[in-house]
């Protein structure tokens, strides 16, 4: 699957960072390519600066609002955001077709963080204007939500998310939440930390991308998982998981077969993967509320077959069994046996109730402190009513 990518924000714009990064790695490993292009748009220009693979031109780094932010950002107001963008759409729409492979595309990925402005305000903005201009692919939008400590320590944080989420969910085909807290690890400095957590949530993409352009032959599975396979899989709500099991690197010939311990033990470490899968999803969700799935077995040859592929969809079964289930096996290089799984249209999720529930009883906050901060300053207007100005 060949998609454009786009981050908004400094969030999107790190992640979409790693996408490229992600590009590279499959052009340089396999000889492919799953991104034809990739785009950052910020009003901030320190944060269009600080990154290192999307090319460092005007074009694929845009800045919007400089007229009315001068480079410095919106300062957490997502409806500035939204203004900026609503104004600056073509420009990003123009950057994007001027690629000659642009028309390749099988569809667009839209990156943001829920809790900024920037990226919160304009990501609805410029899909809905991408899915007017482009009505014959997909717009997908990976939304990362707040880590715990913004949540508590910032109320905005949590308006702006679930302005963004509700704004986001009417215009794009599918919305894969991912929830940063989910990826932190305690031990790891700050900077390290969130490097880690984009790498980790970029990795899911990469074999599920890879599957359906890799051309060599020995690397084409029996069931491709294709870019039409992920267009009818991906819808509303939807979560991405992947896990990886390590193999001996050196293995001897023997008929698998009939050896009934090595099919057991093979078995029993797809279903380790798939399981590590559906543990580390990108955010915490009941698969039974799952209407779509899908899952792509990705290791040596020798190591699938379509007994393993059963079991493993038998697997999924059980957990999701709302879920219409697509599948697909990637046969790769020795030393490692992977599951990518994706859980969509989602008809229930804990999170996204969480944060229109808590911004509606903050939308009411607001109003009373506003109602009491008006009454306060007509007091001290009336107080002052008497003293002479000099103006």
């Amino acid at each position: 699957m060949k998609l454009i990518v786009i981050g908004f924000g400094q969030c999107g714009g790190r992640i979409t960072d790693e996408f490229e990064r992600l590009n590279k790695r499959a052009h340089n490993l396999r000889g492919i390519n799953i991104i034809i292009d990739t785009f950052a748009v910020n009003t901030d220009a320190t944060d269009l600066a600080g990154l290192f693979s999307i090319k460092p031109t005007y074009q694929h780094r845009i800045l919007i609002g400089s007229g009315t932010t001068h480079g410095h950002g919106v300062a957490k107001m997502s409806e500035i955001g939204a203004e900026i963008a609503a104004e600056d759409a073509d420009k990003v729409l123009d950057a994007m077709r001027k690629n000659q492979r642009f028309f390749e595309s099988d569809a667009f990925l839209l990156i943001t963080g829920s809790a900024g402005g920037t990226g919160s305000g304009a990501t609805p903005i410029i899909a809905k204007a991408i899915k007017e201009r482009f009505s014959d692919r997909p717009v997908y939008a990976l939304v990362v939500l707040p880590f715990e400590h913004e949540e508590v320590a910032e109320e905005r944080a949590l308006y702006n998310t679930a302005i963004c989420l509700k704004s986001i969910y009417q215009v794009a085909d599918a919305v894969i939440l991912v929830d940063n807290q989910r990826y932190v690890r305690k031990d790891f400095s700050l900077q390290n930390n969130m490097t880690k957590i984009n790498q980790l949530i970029v990795e899911p993409f990469f074999d599920m991308l890879c599957a359906g352009e890799e051309k060599r032959r020995g690397n084409i599975g029996a069931k491709v998982l294709d870019a039409g396979d992920i267009i009818q899989t991906l819808c509303g709500w939807s979560a991405i998981g992947y896990g990886d099991i390590k193999l001996p690197l050196i293995t001897f010939p023997t008929d698998w077969s009939r050896n009934f311990y090595k099919r057991s033990t093979r078995t029993h470490k797809g279903i380790e993967a798939m399981d590590q899968a559906l543990s580390e999803l990108s955010i915490e969700c009941n698969p039974q509320n799952a209407h779509r799935a899908l899952f792509l077995l990705s290791a040596p040859s020798r190591e699938m077959n379509m007994e393993l592929v059963k079991e493993l969809c038998d697997y999924l079964k059980n957990f999701a069994p709302q879920a219409i289930i697509r599948n697909g096996d990637y046969p790769r290089e020795k030393g490692l046996l992977d599951v990518t799984v994706i859980l969509a249209e989602l008809s229930d999720v804990e999170k996204v109730r969480h944060y229109y529930e808590k911004s509606a009883k903050l939308v009411d906050e607001i109003k009373k402190r506003k109602k009491i901060q008006t009454s306060k300053a007509a007091l001290t207007e009336e107080a002052g009513k008497d003293v002479p100005t000099l103006l």
